[in-house]
């Protein structure tokens, strides 16, 4: 850097992020996560989202603002006129029909123009220096286009699975899929440089089924056309698939997981992250697990923020639990709670398995939970949130994958990294809000897995021993020195490096 250049950076205010999510919790919590990362280091950032999102945020902005963190949340106003789309749903969590997932992404694209209204407002010191968007958050290129302003957009599964989706979209996957004669024909996904076998049902792919043509094709061009990409994961879990997935989608790729792990030694954030705290419930919780004498000894049951389960489901996954024998901590939704016959049923079970098993209805705290000495497994849908928080943590899984990214995900914690033991779910997909098609998962095969999870076996102790060296790595790669660490530091240094030769130079930066 040139003399002037050092003084210009030296008077130059932090790089400015915006960091605009997609409203779902699972795509939110993360980027949050990373938010306060970037603001922890120096860097000013603003979450920008909608009112009923903002209002879920709010704790958030006050723990950067105990934190002194340059750290905003910034409100859109929602469209309010789209066609179809009841009153005050903006989040995917409030959604009750499929055909409103549809409607909501309408609504979500036409946010293009109030954002663009608030970037042009924002005075030089604070020019956006980065904007980071979610992959779902096509709609974003263009204004950061027509603004000049460098974008890195979140691709929120980890790099094994995105490197099997660009190259199945490269390498004509899909159209090979779609021709298959039924779900059990089996295609292996190419360019990956381990064996890596799918069927028509779990191919790889987000917002590519029939309605969803637009939204894909603008999202994959906004893919193609950013600056980078940001993945949650480390590089000691992932090394050779990141340098494959860099190299594909020809781009920068920072790894700068796992982003959980910015909650360390902060007790409060650790027990609200993706909820309102709630002191009662995380109380409680903690009080049943701390009275178990063994160090992972409980298994942890829980199946995300999106997924709802049938009663005849339910009652499956409650009698394998029982019939395991293994103390369990099992987290049922409120909505599938709800029918008389689940909460009478609920009710007796918790009876008979009282001491060993503890019933959580709604929302439970689930990094404190997976945190805790007596958690020794975690019976999970193979979110990526859900599986990295268990690997940060040191705790094997047992992998029940239901859409998505889900089942490539269950590969590589199976396959891969060696700290899973599938249930045995059949590979077709389960729509998250209730398939009465969807084939029932027998509590034979929970008890099963729980068992193998949890059990003394050779191959158990294996999986424990793996589960606990990445999660040591996951944390070395967070600390001062880790890859993940300096991963950040030349994130943010780079934004900073832009705005110095925007200041020298006068010139919109690109890449």
């Amino acid at each position: 850097m040139a003399p002037t250049e050092d003084a210009a950076a030296a008077t130059l205010p932090p790089p400015h992020f915006i960091i605009v999510p997609f409203v779902a919790q699972g795509h939110t919590i993360p980027m949050v996560d990373l938010a306060r990362l970037l603001a922890s280091r120096g860097a000013r950032v603003s979450l920008v989202t909608t009112p009923v999102n903002a209002a879920r945020l709010r704790g958030v902005a006050g723990h950067a603002t105990r934190a002194k963190l340059a750290l905003d949340i910034v409100e859109l106003p929602f469209p309010t006129d789209v066609a179809g789309l009841p009153p005050g749903i903006e989040h995917v969590d409030q959604v009750t029909n499929h055909n409103h997932c549809v409607l909501l992404f309408a609504a979500l694209r036409r946010l293009a123009g109030p954002l663009e209204a608030y970037l042009r407002s924002l005075p030089p010191p604070r020019r956006p220096s980065c904007l980071v968007s979610d992959w779902c958050n096509g709609w974003t290129a263009a204004v950061s286009a027509r603004l000049g302003i460098p974008r890195l957009f979140f691709q929120g599964p980890p790099c094994f699975y995105s490197l099997c989706d660009i190259n199945a979209v490269d390498h004509g996957l899909h159209e090979q899929t779609a021709a298959a004669h039924d779900d059990t024909e089996k295609f292996v996904v190419p360019g990956m440089p381990v064996r890596v076998e799918v069927t028509r049902a779990t191919a790889p792919g987000f917002l590519n089924s029939p309605g969803w043509e637009s939204q894909w094709a603008e999202s994959m061009d906004a893919m193609r056309t950013s600056d980078g990409a940001v993945v949650n994961t480390f590089f000691d879990l992932e090394a050779q698939f990141l340098a494959c997935y860099e190299a594909a989608l020809g781009k920068p790729v920072w790894a700068l997981g796992p982003f959980c792990l910015v909650n360390r030694g902060d007790a409060e954030a650790t027990a609200s992250r993706g909820n309102a705290p709630d002191v009662a419930r995380q109380s409680a919780v903690t009080a049943w697990l701390d009275a178990m004498d063994t160090d992972d000894s409980v298994v942890f049951v829980s199946f995300g923020s999106l997924v709802r389960k049938l009663p005849k489901q339910l009652f499956e996954v409650g009698h394998g639990l029982e019939d395991s024998g293994v103390p369990f901590v099992w987290v049922v939704k409120e909505q599938d709670a709800a029918a008389p016959e689940v909460r009478e049923w609920l009710a007796a079970l918790e009876a008979r398995v009282a001491g060993r098993g503890l019933v959580v209805r709604g929302w439970a705290p689930q990094l404190a939970v997976l945190s805790h000495r007596a958690v020794g497994g975690f019976v999970t849908h193979c979110g990526w949130n859900s599986l990295l928080e268990a690997i940060a943590h040191g705790v094997p899984v047992a992998t029940w994958p239901h859409f998505a990214d889900q089942f490539l995900n269950e590969r590589l914690v199976v396959d891969v990294l060696v700290v899973g033991v599938p249930v045995g779910v059949a590979e077709a997909p389960v729509m998250m809000l209730g398939d009465e098609s969807a084939p029932v998962v027998a509590r034979e095969d929970v008890a099963r897995a729980v068992a193998a999870l949890m059990g003394d076996g050779e191959e158990a102790g294996e999986r424990r021993r793996k589960a606990k060296e990445f999660g040591e790595k996951a944390h070395r790669a967070m600390e001062e020195g880790g890859s993940s660490y300096e991963g950040l530091t030349q994130l943010i240094e780079s934004f900073r490096q832009s705005g110095v030769e925007k200041k020298a130079k006068d010139v919109t930066v690109h890449e």
